[in-house]
């Protein structure tokens, strides 16, 4: 087999062997939703300032910790700034709409997630819309499913996001759940994990328009 060919057979194997990891999807629990109805999570208006510390943690054996601050305006604007404990640098993310630009060192693109789910963390429901939505309700607590293969799954408890998560062949392979000030994010094929505890959240008069560009 020539090389060429071997690579790409162990690149196959490599991306199954990833998906394996990733635990299976089981069916929504709970009594069907005639009419889905999802509670409000639009951002506040006005601007907010969220400061944060971080950790993160690779399947290699990485892992990298520190403080960091979001600043987000309503509707669909943020950027989430992140800082190296012991001041050995950072780098950021700029997320308007479903458009997510992470300008500077690789490991900020290893370490926050695709929009939908950043969104998700900030509590922000943002995934791609699909005709074909189910939900089921048990308590409180309503969870959904939106698309086909891959879909999203959305959990609510009363009119809280608690977690979203992507299913692809019957997979969870990614999902952030959200437990107060604790913001979790699993990337559950390439096992890699993302977790910000919330410090404290300022509201603000806003924000100079430079801090928008990459």
């Amino acid at each position: 087999m020539r090389r060429e060919a071997w690579s790409y057979v162990l690149a196959l194997c490599g991306l199954a062997q990833a998906s394996a990891c990733a635990p299976r999807a089981r069916p929504l629990a709970g009594a069907p939703v005639p009419t889905v109805r999802f509670p409000d999570t639009r951002l506040p208006s006005g601007a907010r300032r969220v400061v944060f510390t971080w950790e993160f943690q690779d399947q290699d054996g990485f892992s990298a910790k520190g403080e960091g601050v979001g600043r987000i305006v309503a509707p669909d604007s943020a950027r989430m700034d992140f800082f190296l404990t012991g001041g050995y640098g950072g780098g950021w993310a700029i997320l308007i709409g479903d458009r997510l630009s992470t300008p500077g060192p690789d490991i900020i693109r290893r370490l926050v997630p695709p929009a939908p789910l950043l969104w998700a963390t900030l509590g922000r429901v943002a995934v791609p819309a699909a005709a074909d939505t189910s939900a089921r309700v048990v308590g409180d607590t309503l969870r959904a499913e939106i698309g086909g293969d891959p879909r999203w799954r959305l959990t609510f408890v009363g009119p809280q996001l608690r977690r979203v998560e992507r299913v692809d062949g019957g997979r969870i392979v990614e999902f952030v759940t959200r437990d107060g000030a604790a913001l979790h994010y699993e990337n559950t094929a390439a096992r890699r994990s993302l977790t910000l505890h919330v410090q404290r959240t300022e509201e603000v008069g806003g924000f100079d328009a430079s801090i928008w560009r990459p």
